[in-house]
């Protein structure tokens, strides 16, 4: 069953116009689609650029190179007395630029641990026993290796220097 249209009447009773469906309005949701496609292509190339790390990340990844290091034999010498003796043994890792200083400590390897065996057996155990003990310790290594080394530079080649093992007994 049809239900029957209600009509309003007018002040003199005649049926009103009933105005017409509007049509609806499209430019606001195209608007609307149009600010969303340039915001999810924008977010997407910031996305790109920042997850490739920028245009500089090609040359970076070629001018960056691996950390190249050079173990020394263990060193294992007699402390100054102390309530007692002690001795230490440590192992010493060098960081240094290129092969070319690596063939550079081998050359000079004996002057090398003869610096370094007298600059261990000089130590106490509570002069090393402590982390700042063993930081001073590690810029001494790294002092007395560069001093063995030929060269002009006060680094010589020789970037850092590591303990690799630290015992005191």
């Amino acid at each position: 069953m049809a239900k029957p249209a209600l009509v309003a009447n007018n002040a003199k009773g005649a049926p009103a116009a009933v105005p017409a469906a509007a049509p609806k309005k499209k430019k606001p949701l195209l608007l609307i689609l149009a600010i969303l496609v340039i915001l999810l292509a924008g977010g997407g190339g910031a996305a790109w650029w920042f997850l490739r790390g920028g245009h500089d990340a090609p040359a970076q990844a070629a001018t960056a190179k691996p950390p190249l290091f050079h173990a020394l034999e263990p060193f294992t010498v007699n402390l100054l007395e102390e309530n007692g003796d002690h001795y230490l043994q440590v192992a010493i890792v060098l960081q240094v630029e290129d092969d070319k200083v690596i063939d550079q400590v081998k050359a000079y390897l004996p002057i090398i641990r003869n610096k370094i065996l007298l600059l261990l057996s000089s130590k106490k155990p509570s002069d090393i026993g402590s982390q700042d003990g063993k930081q001073r310790l590690v810029s001494d290594i790294l002092r007395v290796t560069r001093e063995s080394l030929p060269g002009t530079t006060p680094e010589r080649g020789v970037t850092s220097a590591y303990l690799g093992a630290f015992v005191i007994q």
